[in-house]
């Protein structure tokens, strides 16, 4: 259920990562840009559980939990640590909208919860995907959105251009093309790889117990 497409290389100075995606169809755009040779994928399946409102039974219990723990320790009966990781960075790559940022805030909770450690030392990353784009037609460029509100700005320009076609009855015109991303897997290949995979190009951020603590505040 939980298939972890692993890396070649392990360990904490390996430059190992684990990219933990939502889903098989993300999993699988995101294999289709990955080095595999140091960058692992794990999908999950649905929303993950509040672990702060769920009994640690149940918890030790969850599918996607104990493959999360397996992935990162080798062995569901050994307690994660520093050392023990077999990834230099975990990375939740989430699907661009309001779905994802809830499964990130959650998987947050876990690491807080059973693996502050990792947070302490800054093993835990975030990357955020485009939400969608805007392509000029007229030069054959392409701008980028990472929020709603870049989002709905690139929307304001195509409407722009719109309604000045349709005052001068020109629609030979129309320059502005945008695009909405429906998950990891309805973005392109290349985009991917540059925003979201490829460690030259991508931005991350790192999480912390300061953000798990913000995150705890909202979600309980």
């Amino acid at each position: 259920m939980y298939k972890l497409l692993d890396s070649t290389l392990h360990g904490t100075t390996s430059n190992a990562e684990l990219f933990l995606v939502e889903g098989d169809s993300a999993s699988q755009a995101v294999a289709n840009c990955r080095n595999a040779h140091f960058q692992a994928v794990l999908p999950m399946q649905g929303k993950p559980m509040n672990v702060y409102k769920a009994s640690l039974q149940k918890i030790q219990q969850n599918p996607l939990f104990v493959a999360l723990h397996t992935s990162i320790t080798g062995d569901i009966n050994i307690a994660c640590s520093i050392e023990k990781c077999r990834y230099q960075r975990i990375i939740l790559l989430m699907d661009p909208d309001a779905d994802g940022i809830h499964c990130a805030a959650l998987m947050l909770l876990y690491f807080h919860r059973f693996m502050p450690d990792l947070l302490t030392a800054g093993m835990l990353h975030i990357v955020r995907a485009p939400v969608g784009e805007m392509v000029n037609t007229a030069n054959n460029t392409t701008e980028y959105a990472f929020n709603i509100a870049q989002f709905t700005a690139l929307l304001n320009v195509q409407k722009n251009n719109l309604q000045q076609n349709n005052a001068q009855q020109n629609n030979a015109n129309i320059s502005y093309q945008v695009v909405k991303y429906r998950g990891l897997a309805g973005i392109a290949v290349n985009v991917l790889s540059e925003f979201c995979i490829n460690p030259k190009t991508r931005t991350t951020s790192i999480l912390g117990i300061k953000d798990a603590v913000m995150a705890l505040e909202i979600f309980g």
